[in-house]
């Protein structure tokens, strides 16, 4: 009974961790500008996962809804991903899925060749020029690693970024410890100019 309960201790102090450190993530690396610093519509950047078929897989169709989700009126939904692991590139099945499946019909726009993070941020960059605020949406941890390419990249873009709503408690939460010991080491490889 008694390794029953340290184990379950443990599993729950594991998963706690994880919630922890994507709500912490989820905060950081955010603009110093309120209500946004050009003149259009609110942005929200969705980044793209690697996807080897046609369809949006479980992840990509999660980045869509998260990026809907964070959306203020009016506001542009940007999808940004090439074909990295398939014959489609990531930002034309995210789009497909907004529209088909979602039922979205908002602006939308789409950038289709970018391989990496550091990549679909400087990509999305000029698409983000007239933009008032900008929201990074993607799981809490890579969404920081692409705010942090964007303070290196573009300070006067970065400034005016603002949370998306890709965080909530308990989505995902089996998940989020291992995606936070990954975002945490890529995070730490960027910081120290490895990675």
């Amino acid at each position: 009974m008694r390794a029953t309960t340290v184990a379950a201790a443990a599993v729950l102090a594991v998963l706690g961790w994880g919630e922890i450190e994507h709500w912490r993530s989820s905060r950081r690396w955010l603009g110093t500008v309120r209500g946004g610093g050009g003149a259009g519509p609110d942005a929200v950047v969705v980044l793209g996962y690697r996807n080897p078929g046609v369809r949006a897989n479980v992840v990509n169709r999660w980045r869509v809804r998260a990026g809907l989700r964070s959306r203020t009126p009016g506001a542009r939904l940007i999808l940004t991903g090439g074909a990295v692991a398939g014959p489609v590139p990531e930002a034309t099945v995210m789009a497909t899925y907004a529209r088909q499946v979602c039922g979205y019909a908002g602006p939308l726009a789409t950038e289709t060749t970018s391989r990496t993070t550091w990549e679909n941020v400087v990509n999305v960059a000029p698409l983000l020029e007239d933009a008032g605020r900008i929201a990074v949406v993607s799981h809490a941890l890579h969404a920081e690693k692409a705010r942090l390419c964007l303070w290196r990249t573009r300070p006067d873009l970065a400034a005016r970024l603002a949370r998306g709503r890709e965080y909530r408690f308990g989505e995902w939460m089996f998940a989020k410890p291992a995606l936070a010991v990954l975002g945490r080491r890529r995070l730490r490889a960027l910081s120290t100019g490895t990675g």
